[in-house]
């Protein structure tokens, strides 16, 4: 298709389970079982001749720690799968928007994909700074995927740092980063291959891949084709089992972003299942919708050949582009959602009716078996009193469980019966008190609060639960 550069929008210097791959053919699942067993018997009987040879063993025979790779699916820790759902993040760029993770979870994201400078082009996010990165994702119970930006287009883009700079500098935040396993996943370097002999790409990514494993990170490894990202010379799809195979722990994640190469079924089809039918694991870790100056993204098909074989999608990106036709939210309020954040949080195949929390902060069914009823009870100058229903409107119980939604007219809790409330700015999460943290089938818990507002108080109009979207009841 030529030459394309990446079609997403930088700010200046200065200022796209996952479940991989649907179920296997029987034969080749029962290949599979009997291969490992047969390996399980001839360790055992190494163990039983010589211990040292059996402790001997190489780290992707170990027990999966945290977030980790089978099969060519991602699992959590307790073995579920885990399907990306979320979107990226500019947080390198815009520091103090620290509100924004929170929106996101509120709007059903199960992910966010953080952009992180190693200070080879922008000031380097340190160790205090990217722990409390962490930290808020675990506090919204999101899966945190952190990278490195300053790759970008590496070989053709003359500012841009190698996967050799940036290994060292995830090196430098292992003490951050260990023991975050079940949270973190470590994209080591965003796109960090241009147009320029794209072939270039591969050994870098193995070496960069092997540093961090002789340093002993034991996280999910998620690496990021050439082409800025779109691999439309198809290098990292004919090398990405060679790349694979170098990795000893065996937990690597392979990234492609779409933008304007993608503009047919035909090639997002193609793309996907290559990687499916091969058994290695495959994301789309950026994804734009609106068209540009080199073609129109076709996304309708990226969410839902996504959906269909359980793969994981990020959208680029929730606010702060240079140039804002690919701002989920305009100016980073999550009540004024483009048309592209539609689209990507409320449109078919969604984030709020596929994504599914991880299991690790309790977990959650997509597209919610709930509604919320909203009326507020009464008003008066600068206050006003109101009451939430909460239905359950499946077969199961529910419990524990946290509700969120957002108010956008600066309107605030100041007290709440029924449940807690926290609140960021407009974004409210409320977990329930001992009598209402179940919600039994067909079931209802009630809310009550008193809060302050301003001359207007509109009512929210889009809730989750456990971060699925309920209906909405009058």
């Amino acid at each position: 298709m030529g030459a394309l550069p990446c079609s997403k929008r930088f700010p200046p210097p200065t200022g796209g389970t996952v479940r991989t791959t649907p179920r296997e053919p029987r034969q080749r699942l029962v290949t599979r079982l009997l291969t490992a067993l047969a390996a399980l018997i001839g360790l055992a009987v190494l163990g039983a001749l010589s211990p040292a040879v059996a402790l001997a063993q190489p780290l992707g025979a170990r027990a999966a720690t945290g977030l980790h790779i089978s099969d060519g699916r991602l699992l959590e820790g307790n073995g579920n799968d885990f399907v990306m759902r979320g979107v990226n993040h500019a947080h390198t760029w815009y520091p103090g928007e620290t509100q924004s993770l929170a929106d996101v979870k509120a709007l059903g994201a199960n992910t966010v994909r953080v952009v992180l400078s190693d200070g080879h082009r922008w000031s380097e996010n340190g160790p205090e700074d990217v722990a409390a990165v962490v930290d808020r994702c675990k506090a919204n119970r999101l899966i945190c995927v952190l990278e490195v930006h300053d790759t970008t287009g590496y070989g053709e883009e003359a500012a841009a740092g190698t996967l050799d700079h940036a290994a060292d500098y995830w090196i430098g935040l292992k003490d951050v980063l260990a023991g975050e396993e079940d949270y973190v996943v470590v994209n080591i370097g965003n796109e960090p291959w241009g147009n320029t002999d794209p072939a270039g790409w591969t050994e870098p990514t193995i070496a960069a891949v092997k540093k961090l494993r002789a340093a002993g990170f034991q996280h999910t490894i998620m690496v990021d084709a050439p082409n800025w990202g779109q691999d439309w010379q198809g290098v990292m799809r004919a090398d990405a089992q060679s790349v694979y195979d170098a990795d000893p722990a065996g937990d690597l994640i392979f990234s492609i972003h779409m933008y304007s190469v993608y503009d047919t079924a035909q090639e997002i089809t193609d793309y996907l299942n290559a990687f499916v039918d091969a058994g290695l694991p495959l994301l789309i870790g950026e994804f734009g919708g609106p068209a540009d100056q080199w073609g129109d993204p076709d996304e309708d098909t990226m969410m839902a050949a996504a959906e269909q074989l359980g793969l994981g999608y990020l959208a680029w990106s929730w606010s702060g582009n240079t140039d804002p036709v690919l701002d989920l939210a305009v100016d980073f309020d999550p009540s004024r959602l483009s048309s592209w954040g539609e689209r990507v949080f409320h449109g078919t195949d969604g984030i709020a009716s596929t994504s599914k929390e991880a299991t690790v902060y309790g977990g959650s069914t997509p597209g919610a078996s709930c509604s919320v009823g909203y009326r507020v009870v009464g008003e008066w100058p600068g206050g006003f009193q109101g009451e939430i229903v909460v239905r359950n409107t499946g077969t199961a119980p529910i419990s524990p469980w946290t509700l969120a939604f957002a108010f956008t007219d600066g309107q605030t809790i100041t007290n709440m019966w029924g449940g807690t409330a926290t609140q960021e700015a407009g974004a409210v999460r409320v977990v329930p008190a001992s009598y209402t943290s179940t919600i039994p089938a067909g079931g209802t818990v009630t809310l009550g609060f008193t809060g302050g507002k301003g001359g207007t108080n509109t009512a929210p109009t889009r809730f989750s639960l456990d971060g699925a979207a309920c209906t909405t009841t009058k």
